[in-house]
C-alpha cells in the first residue's frame, strides 16, 4: 500500500530535522521509542510497526516492512535516516542484535503483551520485571554520562538546588530532595506552581533548577524551569523526551526511557528509571563533595538514630 499523500509534509518536516542525538549503534529500539512520539505520518507508522514486533521487523525486507506499516520503501529509508542509520541494512542489523541479547537476557517475557484480569500474580510479576528491565537497559543506552556529569558539577557547586515537578514527577522530585539534603546539598521540591515561581525568581547564577517530566509537556514545570532560567540559574531536565519544550530550554539534558504496560502507561512505567538517574546524578554529586557529604550524611544518621527501634524489643 503506498503511503497517503498528505503524509508527504510531514515525513519531509521530520527528515530535514536533525537525527536524535545518540551514543552509539546499540538500544535500536531505545531510539525508535525514545524517537516515535516526535515523529508524525508515514514515519509513525513505521516506528509502531517496529515497535510491535521487532523480531519480525529484522527479518523482513524493506518492501515487506512498507507494506506492513502501510508506507513505501522510500518512507523507510527516510524513517532509517531519522533514526540516525545509513540505510535499512543497518536498522535490520541493530534490531536483530539487540532482540537477540534481549532473548538471552530473558527481557522478552511478556512485553507488549497486555495484563489481562485473569492473569495469576505470578505472570503480572514476570511482565513488570522485564518491562522494567527493557526500559533500565534502555535508559543506560539513551543516558549521556556527559551530561550527567555537567549536572552533577554544577549541584555540587550550586548555593541552592530547586526540583520542580507535577503529579509523580513531584514524588521522584521529592525523593531527590532527600537524598540531596542528607549529604548537606541546599535542596528544595516544588510541585505547586505558585511557591515554585516564587522560589525560582529568587534564584541567581550559580545555583541550578531541576524540572521532571516524562512527556517534557508538563506546562507548570517548564514555566518554573524557565523562570529559574530566566534568573541564570543553571537548568536541567530530566525527560523522555530530547525535544519536548522541557528539554529545549534545559541548559542539559538527561534522558530515560519508559516500557508501559497495561495499567502503568509510560508516566507511571517512567518512574523507576527516572529514580535510577537521579540515584546515579546523586553518588555523582556525593563524589564531588567527598568530605563535606559523609561528614553530613554521618551527622544525618546520628540525628535520628534515637528514634530507631532498640534491638531486641518486640512491638
Amino acid at each position: 500500500m503506498a503511503e497517503r499523500e498528505g503524509d508527504t509534509a510531514a515525513v519531509t518536516a521530520v527528515v530535514d530535522a536533525d537525527p536524535v542525538d545518540r551514543r552509539s549503534a546499540d538500544g535500536v529500539l531505545a531510539r525508535v521509542r525514545a524517537g516515535a512520539g516526535e515523529l508524525t505520518g508515514a514515519l509513525r507508522r513505521v516506528a509502531e510497526q517496529v515497535l510491535s514486533d521487532p523480531e519480525a521487523a529484522a527479518r523482513a525486507t524493506i518492501v515487506e516492512l512498507a507494506e506492513r506499516s502501510g508506507t513505501s520503501p522510500a518512507t523507510i529509508t527516510r524513517f532509517c535516516r531519522a533514526m540516525g542509520f545509513d540505510g535499512y541494512a543497518d536498522l535490520r542489523l541493530g534490531i536483530a542484535s539487540e532482540t537477540g541479547r534481549a532473548r538471552s537476557a530473558g527481557w522478552t517475557v511478556d512485553i507488549g503483551r497486555e495484563i489481562q484480569p485473569g492473569d495469576p500474580l505470578e505472570r503480572v510479576l514476570d511482565q513488570i520485571m522485564a518491562a522494567d528491565t527493557r526500559a533500565m537497559h534502555d535508559t543506560a543506552t539513551l543516558l549521556d554520562l556527559a551530561e550527567v556529569e555537567r549536572a552533577a558539577v554544577a549541584i555540587a557547586g550550586a548555593a541552592r538546588v530547586n526540583i520542580f515537578g507535577a503529579s509523580g514527577s513531584a514524588l521522584v522530585g521529592e525523593e531527590m530532595q532527600f537524598s540531596l539534603h542528607r549529604i548537606g546539598v541546599p535542596a528544595w521540591a516544588w510541585s505547586d506552581v505558585h511557591e515554585g515561581l516564587a522560589s525560582a525568581a529568587l534564584l541567581s547564577p550559580g545555583d541550578v533548577a531541576l524540572g521532571i517530566s516524562h512527556t517534557g509537556q508538563t506546562r507548570e514545570t517548564i514555566e518554573m524551569l524557565a523562570e529559574a532560567g530566566s534568573r541564570g540559574a543553571a537548568t536541567v531536565a530530566l525527560t523522555g523526551f530530547p525535544r519536548s519544550p522541557l528539554a529545549e530550554l534545559a541548559d542539559i539534558v538527561l534522558l530515560t526511557a519508559s516500557q508501559a504496560t497495561t495499567f502503568r502507561p509510560d508516566a507511571l512505567s517512567a518512574r523507576h528509571p527516572q529514580l535510577v538517574v537521579l540515584d546515579l546524578l546523586y553518588i555523582a554529586v556525593a563524589q564531588r563533595t567527598h568530605d563535606r557529604a559523609h561528614a553530613a550524611f554521618r551527622r544525618t544518621a546520628q540525628a535520628v538514630d534515637g528514634h530507631k527501634a532498640a534491638k531486641g524489643t518486640t512491638s
